[in-house]
């Protein structure tokens, strides 16, 4: 893959500025799609132990909890982290799109402990007061925005009271339910997150797997370190419950996996894990054991951690599915897994049927196809697209077990396919064949999309993951070696380069 030229042209701002007063893009939802909206009777959590030292005024845009240095903060709804990061006026701060359909915002910590992508519930612990930014003394800005497109927030304290919180408030509560992990893309190229937040990217080559990573969190690149293991093998990433990440690399007649030793930490050696195949993905289950699926030409089969952090069972038939298909994994908004599996003539899905629980028998989702992306939406709904000779399609859920038809949407012919979420919440699809790269992204929060537009030239695997600021990087493989793109700011994007001056492994 060569370097492509092209801008990114989203529209939308993130509200990064000093004044941090531009509004979020509305979530406008397809036909016949259900968007979360604010509940009677909805419960919130305290955000954090202290006093009011600001209330809401027009002209100060949240309400202001003074404490001490290093005070917990706590989520005060359920919902997914879009952007954690630094901005001048805010210090470190973050924000979450809640389920409820607002967005909370929390400024000034001294430490975050939640990054892009994560999925928190109401009481969590995500954050440690501080003073950095524009602040007089140690203290949380809340800000509630409840109309997306409005330019000014709503006021907390009302906010919170109808949901059984009143300021001051005492932070405390029963046990949550475990957010979902969301599993990463697999293919011969995958990239993850440490528990640190740095990124870890792994290529399959003829020699075995090569693996770089970032040295900080959102910085620049190790060189490529070889590892051996499987060549030309498809791999899988996933999260132990503890942080420690696991790989999994498949090839032929080999199945190997490899882990940290301790969180963002070394490697294991290569391990035996099974007896080969076509294609592996793996995902967490909602209590937090992994669990792994691979295809061959007896259809698909699954092997889990018979405890977080534990041992396997053995390898189970699932029943079926299609012959040596292409596999990806998504989560449910209530932690069920959710299998996609297609080759050239079939394409199939099944689901657990209660989060960390059985799986449904498998059912057609469509006709056959080239290779497959599945995400959610900020709703929580999934969407999947699928390419094949004519350009790629998607579908997706029109409510909690609804499905859309397939729907085209132009692009690249016989393409590989990822896809990411951006700061705010709206899918963004990336598709590379021989010839050339282009992308395609939701025009607002759970809406329809955009046109396809040129990411580069072409390669032959591409994956996406999110650094801890919620910077989407992309990393293309080709037969001269490894590329990575990543956003340089939330709109834009820098150019293809080699990671660290390198070009790592061959993937063909």
């Amino acid at each position: 893959m060569l370097p492509g030229l092209s801008r990114h042209t989203q529209t939308w701002v993130l509200a990064v500025a000093a004044a941090l007063l531009l509004a979020v893009l509305p979530p406008a939802a397809r036909a016949g799609a259900t968007v979360p909206r604010t509940a009677a009777g909805a419960t919130a959590a305290c955000p954090a132990a202290g006093f009011v030292s600001q209330h809401f005024h027009s002209g100060h845009n949240g309400v202001d909890i003074a404490n001490d240095v290093g005070t917990p903060i706590y989520a005060v709804g359920d919902g997914e982290v879009t952007i954690s990061g630094y901005e001048p006026g805010y210090g470190q701060w973050i924000r979450v799109q809640q389920t409820d359909g607002r967005i909370a915002e929390y400024g000034h910590m001294i430490r975050r402990d939640v990054f892009a992508g994560d999925r928190v519930t109401a009481g969590r612990q995500i954050a440690l007061m501080g003073s950095e930014g524009q602040s007089s003394g140690p203290h949380l800005h809340l800000r509630i925005w409840g109309d997306p497109s409005a330019s000014y927030g709503i006021d907390p304290e009302p906010y919170l009271a109808e949901r059984g919180v009143v300021l001051p408030c005492v932070p405390g509560g029963g046990p949550r339910p475990r957010p979902p992990v969301h599993p990463a893309e697999s293919g011969r190229v995958v990239s993850a997150r440490s528990a640190d937040g740095r990124l870890e990217v792994f290529a399959a080559g003829a020699d075995g797997i090569h693996h770089a990573w970032q040295r900080e969190a959102n910085g620049d690149w190790s060189p490529w370190e070889p590892l051996g293991g499987p060549a030309h093998a498809e791999l899988a990433l996933a999260p132990n419950a503890d942080g420690r990440l696991e790989l999994f690399a498949l090839a032929g007649n080999t199945f190997e996996h490899r882990w940290q030793l301790s969180p963002s930490g070394g490697w294991s050696g290569w391990e035996t894990f099974g007896g080969g195949g076509r294609d592996v993905a793996a995902g967490v289950n909602a209590d937090g054991r992994i669990e792994v699926y691979a295809s061959g030409p007896a259809g698909l089969f699954h092997r889990y951690q018979a405890e977080p952090n534990g041992g396997w069972s053995g390898w189970e038939s699932t029943g079926g599915g299609p012959a040596d298909s292409q596999v990806e994994m998504e989560t449910a908004p209530d932690g069920r897994l959710e299998v996609f599996a297609l080759n050239g003539s079939t394409f199939q899905h099944r689901y657990q049927t209660a989060p960390s629980g059985g799986w449904s028998a498998w059912a057609g989702f469509g006709e056959g196809g080239h290779d497959l992306t599945v995400d959610h939406n900020a709703d929580g709904r999934l969407e999947v697209f699928a390419s094949g000779p004519v350009g790629v399609f998607h579908k997706y859920q029109t409510g909690e077990a609804g499905w859309s038809g397939w729907e085209p949407t132009g692009g690249p012919a016989g393409a590989r396919l990822t896809s990411e979420r951006t700061a705010d919440g709206r899918v963004e699809v990336f598709a590379m064949n021989g010839d050339t790269a282009l992308h395609l992204w939701q025009t607002a929060v759970n809406a329809p999309y955009g046109d396809w537009a040129p990411f580069g030239t072409g390669g032959t695997e591409v994956t996406a993951a999110t650094n801890a600021d919620g910077r989407i990087e992309v990393f293309g493989t080709s037969r001269a070696g490894v590329h990575h793109r990543w956003q340089t700011g939330f709109a834009t994007w820098s150019e293809w380069l080699w990671l660290n001056d390198s070009a790592g492994p061959a993937v063909p």
